[in-house]
């Protein structure tokens, strides 16, 4: 396990505590989250691609994005640069990201499913479960877990996740147009248009 990855997951052990400790209240989110229902469901379920299902997503997660969203005093642009994202993100207090991060995870989370291509679906176990020695990838199931759970904070739940979002934010770290997560710029960096696709198609069959 290289230096990176230990330190990472390190911050997300400490991220995910500290967000345990803090009063959230589940009902008052459940308001807040009416002004995402149409992008990504009343109940986190996303009904396209083009969105995240955001159900039974860890909520330390969701709040980091969500703070990701928001441009920092000083900042040129948000550590995640959505311009849609940005304004319903700075329209938020912390108490309201801890509220609907917390809500949405609370939330049944109605998978997606692959193309069950039997070559594409081969391809994308054998990068999920191994990863691809000649190029330093390493197995996405080290952070993300062998049935695509997660780790809060920094390792979202990626099992039943549209397959087209997921290969978008790979390509989108690849080019360098997401950069919240430095290690997954550098490991996209090393993977092929066909094998990201095969993995996110692999991963949206987790369970």
């Amino acid at each position: 396990m290289n230096k990176l990855l230990v330190s990472v997951l390190m911050l997300a052990a400490c991220a995910g505590s500290a967000f345990a400790q803090q009063k959230v209240d589940i009902n008052r989110g459940a308001q807040i989250a009416q002004t995402c229902a149409a992008c990504h469901g009343a109940d986190g379920n996303a009904t396209g691609p083009v969105n995240p299902k955001l159900a039974a997503q860890h909520a330390d997660y969701l709040y980091k994005q969500l703070q990701n969203f928001k441009l920092k005093p000083g900042a040129k642009e948000p550590e995640r640069n959505n311009a849609v994202m940005l304004g319903f993100a700075t329209a938020l207090s912390d108490q309201d990201m801890r509220d609907v991060s917390a809500y949405f995870e609370a939330q049944k989370l109605k998978p997606a499913s692959g193309k069950n291509e039997k070559e594409l679906r081969a391809l994308g176990e054998r990068i999920y479960r191994g990863g691809i020695a000649a190029k330093q990838v390493p197995a996405c199931a080290a952070c993300h877990g062998p049935a695509g759970a997660g780790l809060p904070a920094n390792f979202p739940r990626l099992g039943g996740q549209w397959a087209e979002y997921t290969e978008a934010q790979m390509i989108a770290f690849r080019q360098g147009t997401r950069k919240n997560a430095p290690m997954m710029t550098s490991i996209a960096a090393r993977m092929s248009d066909q094998e990201i696709k095969a993995v996110s198609d692999y991963i949206a069959a987790l369970r």
